[in-house]
């Protein structure tokens, strides 16, 4: 199955509206002033207050965030984005927006809903969904002493 629509990812702080038009997918707004407008939420990859507040580690809450996107289901999902991007411009990346800056987290820690989102997306598709703000930060290898 493929996608009818361009998805990708970031945070709100690094979003640029070159990158494609913004997307809301957290359970609260920006409590900063944003330098774009921004109006498109997509409710039903949003994870709820319950999740966002269970302080889960990335497993446990990769795998209830996993299973709410199941219960919903993909074409309900791409419907919701289509219509997103109908209101918008259909030819350009909706960019899915988040708070996590994924290069300030240390690389285990290095995740949030987005990213368990495209992986999930990807997985459904076959449709890569790319990360568009800075990249979680590599640990570094483990060489000789000399």
């Amino acid at each position: 199955m493929t996608s009818p629509i361009k998805l990708a990812t970031c945070t709100y702080q690094e979003f640029t509206p070159d990158m494609g038009t913004p997307v809301r997918t957290t359970a609260g707004r920006p409590r900063f002033a944003l330098p774009y407008p921004m109006t498109a939420h997509a409710r039903l990859i949003t994870p709820s207050w319950d999740l966002v507040r269970a302080g889960l580690p990335q497993d446990a809450y990769e795998f209830q965030y996993r299973r709410a996107l199941n219960e919903t289901g993909l074409e309900q999902i791409q419907a919701e984005l289509l219509r997103i991007a109908g209101a918008y411009d259909l030819d350009s990346p909706l960019v899915l927006l988040c708070f996590d800056k994924l290069n300030q987290l240390p690389a285990r820690d290095a995740w949030c809903h987005r990213t368990h989102f495209g992986k999930w997306y990807a997985e459904q598709t076959g449709v890569d969904v790319p990360e568009l703000g800075a990249l979680p930060k590599q640990a570094p290898a483990q060489g000789g002493l000399f």
